[in-house]
């Protein structure tokens, strides 16, 4: 990609909750970016119990060189509002300081306080932005993948997603298709503002798919300029330069990750989630169980079929493991991953049926305190 003729200002926004174990070295990255323009970070502490602000401040006065804690803002943010997520609330909050601080910054960068970025990441992302015209740049970072239960089930999370939002599909302007990943999104601010800003999806739990499907139908402007004229359209990638920094530890924190908000994506459809189990049941589980039942129901035609399911089954993940850096015969246990996100998946509808959906560091989402304090239909 080509770098465009000036570098446009940006303002990075960080929501960070309880995130003093991780936000030092979040920052210390942020504050290394190499970009040629001008950047400031705009940190908020969204009502943090564990001392989040001072990590970070005391990260930008370690930075060491000379006007690198001026370049941080750490912002409290004010009490939550109904109907607000916590982290679209922590981004208006940072918005607002942007917006009085940083006026002429054409960009906002989202990205998460557990995410460490490469020196080149903002960039790449802006001439990315500038080189093909785009309103949203989205990069789904690594996730921690060493232990036991992250090895069997984080390739398969990005290797899922793929298939619920193939990126391909996400990237062309003429498929209605539209996603995002929170941890690090590049965002044209006048796209943003046009889309009815944070407010507009103030309450969605899964907020970066939510934006990105608004940004994506927003029409061209007319006027050219690094402010957003004639740029269109949404791009989503991978990478492995940019990584987040918070394991998993054991399998009840993957578990409490994807049942936050999985029968959300399913948009609470109780139809949807019986075709989801049992479209998983049928692609991922049926082929192996067939292939290694084979002297149960004698049919080697069948068991024939069932392991060539599961071979090619096998063979399809193998890039996203390699990209995770694991061995590919790891990719066998695909079946397995996918029993325990239907359990997962399960287990979020349930959650969300209780008035529970979407807890996370204390927090209910704001559709299932609503449907917690709904009467029941006798």
């Amino acid at each position: 990609m080509a770098a465009p003729p000036a570098w446009p200002a940006v303002v990075v926004l960080v929501p960070a909750r309880d995130e003093a174990e991780v936000v030092g070295r979040s920052v210390a990255a942020l504050l290394a970016q190499d970009y040629p323009g001008r950047f400031r970070i705009v940190l908020v502490d969204d009502h943090s119990r564990d001392g989040t602000a001072e990590a970070a401040r005391h990260a930008a006065g370690a930075a060491g060189s000379e006007g690198m804690a001026e370049r941080l803002s750490v912002v409290a943010a004010r009490a939550l509002p109904a109907g607000w997520s916590g982290k679209l609330w922590a981004l208006s909050e940072g918005l607002a300081h942007a917006e009085a601080a940083a006026p002429e910054a054409p960009y906002l960068w989202l990205s998460d306080a557990d995410i460490e970025h490469e020196p080149d990441t903002l960039r790449r992302l802006v001439a990315k932005a500038e080189d093909q015209r785009l309103n949203l740049v989205s990069l789904m970072v690594a996730l921690s993948c060493r232990g036991l239960w992250e090895r069997l089930l984080i390739p398969p999370f990005i290797y899922f997603f793929q298939m619920l939002y193939p990126f391909a599909w996400v990237n062309d302007p003429r498929k209605g298709t539209a996603a995002a990943a929170g941890g690090c999104m590049l965002l044209r601010r006048d796209a943003l503002a046009r889309a009815g800003g944070f407010e507009a999806i103030r309450g969605e739990l899964i907020d970066d798919c939510a934006l990105a499907r608004r940004i994506k139908d927003l029409p061209p402007t007319e006027t050219e300029g690094a402010g957003g004229g004639g740029a269109r359209g949404v791009w989503l990638g991978l990478t492995a330069t940019s990584r987040s920094i918070r394991p998993y530890r054991g399998l009840g924190e993957i578990r409490r990750m994807v049942a936050r908000s999985a029968y959300t994506q399913l948009r609470h459809s109780p139809l949807l989630l019986l075709g989801t189990l049992i479209g998983l049941a049928l692609t991922f589980l049926a082929p192996p169980l067939v292939g290694l039942s084979a002297e149960l129901h004698g049919d080697k035609v069948a068991a024939i079929l069932g392991f060539s399911a599961w071979s090619l089954m096998a063979l399809s993940a193998v890039p996203t493991y390699r990209l995770y850096r694991q061995p590919v015969w790891l990719a066998t246990f695909l079946p397995l991953a996918a029993a325990f996100y239907s359990a997962m998946t399960l287990e979020s509808a349930f959650r969300h049926w209780r008035g529970a959906g979407g807890a996370w560091k204390g927090r209910v989402e704001p559709g299932a305190r609503e449907v917690a304090q709904k009467p029941r239909d006798l």
